[in-house]
């Protein structure tokens, strides 16, 4: 059985038309280096098109078809630095439906940014009692540090509820700051709340000498891989992943794809079939490291609530869900 730790509804009511507008322009750039490409304003509008999936009928069925049981969605909290079409509590609103019309498929982390003070830190705690929500996400490129004393009213939310804090690192869009997103700025606080466990977005492909040490060293950091299929790494990414897989941390990392990145790289089904069924990711890792990438290393940094909730869902075909895991 596999689990996706990090996800998007690929949504235009949750991802800011600015972000989406970022992306096309750093696609133009990467086109326009090779040859050249189509209008900005096109290749923005074909984008703006992959974001209507508002219901995440679409991505339900890339699961299925790609053997994945279930997944997190991340609801980053943009709403200081790029406003979007909802604020959070109707976009936690919507992800709750969401999750009542795909049921069994999705975990949420719901977003937060703590400029918004102690009352933010209330309604993130009421928005994630009222809809059961099982982490938090922050993203420091909107120009916070994860060790900001700010956040601390929030990380005792998710200690008090045993929620884990899923940290944004590395690269983003262009117009936001990259400074506040280094791994090693979580540190400060996984040492002052060692019963939180955090997990390092992307930590596995940016950032992952670094990421690796502290996973390696901090009891309750992980790193995940999310955007691992989009990045520029040095073999390409399945070369990339068994290097990762055989450092010895494989039960400090959560396998995550970052969808809907996805889609410009053929889909769930395509990547997620490279991953477990080609010969280089898993070359020379343990079946039981195997296991704790795909599945178990998800439900240890979840609550118990959460991760008691977690039951057997559609397989891809040609891939059992019982007996996946040791």
């Amino acid at each position: 059985m596999i689990y996706d730790g990090h996800c998007h509804v690929a949504s235009t009511d949750f991802i800011p038309d600015a972000f989406i507008g970022d992306v096309a322009v750093g696609m133009r750039r990467r086109l326009d280096a090779v040859a050249a490409g189509p209008p900005l304003d096109r290749l923005h509008e074909s984008y703006r098109a992959q974001h209507r999936d508002h219901d995440a009928d679409r991505l339900v069925a890339e699961m299925d078809a790609a053997g994945v049981a279930r997944a997190v969605l991340m609801v980053p909290d943009f709403g200081l630095v790029m406003p979007g079409r909802l604020d959070l509590a109707e976009m936690a609103r919507r992800h709750h439906e969401i999750r009542l019309r795909h049921p069994g498929r999705f975990w949420v982390y719901l977003g937060a940014d703590p400029r918004r003070g102690a009352a933010g830190a209330d309604a993130f705690a009421e928005l994630v009692d009222r809809y059961a929500f099982d982490g938090m996400k922050l993203y420091p490129p909107c120009g916070y540090s994860p060790s900001d004393p700010s956040l601390y009213p929030y990380y005792e939310v998710c200690r008090s509820r045993s929620l884990p804090v899923f940290v944004h690192t590395g690269p983003t869009a262009h117009s936001l700051t990259f400074t506040t997103s280094e791994a090693i700025l979580v540190d400060r606080a996984a040492r002052d709340f060692p019963d939180v466990s955090f997990v390092l977005g992307h930590g596995g492909v940016t950032d992952v000498e670094v990421s690796s040490y502290l996973a390696a060293h901090r009891p309750n950091v992980y790193l995940d891989t999310g955007g691992f299929a989009g990045s520029p790494l040095v073999g390409g990414w399945p070369a990339h992943l068994n290097r990762l897989f055989r450092l010895g941390i494989s039960h400090k990392i959560i396998f995550g794809t970052d969808w809907p990145l996805n889609q410009l790289t053929g889909g769930l089904q395509r990547l997620v079939g490279a991953v477990c069924d080609g010969d280089e990711v898993f070359a020379g890792v343990s079946r039981r490291d195997r296991d704790l990438v795909l599945r178990e290393n998800l439900l240890r940094v979840l609550s118990p609530r959460s991760a008691a909730d977690a039951g057997p869902s559609p397989a891809r075909p040609g891939r059992p869900v019982s007996g996946a895991t040791g």
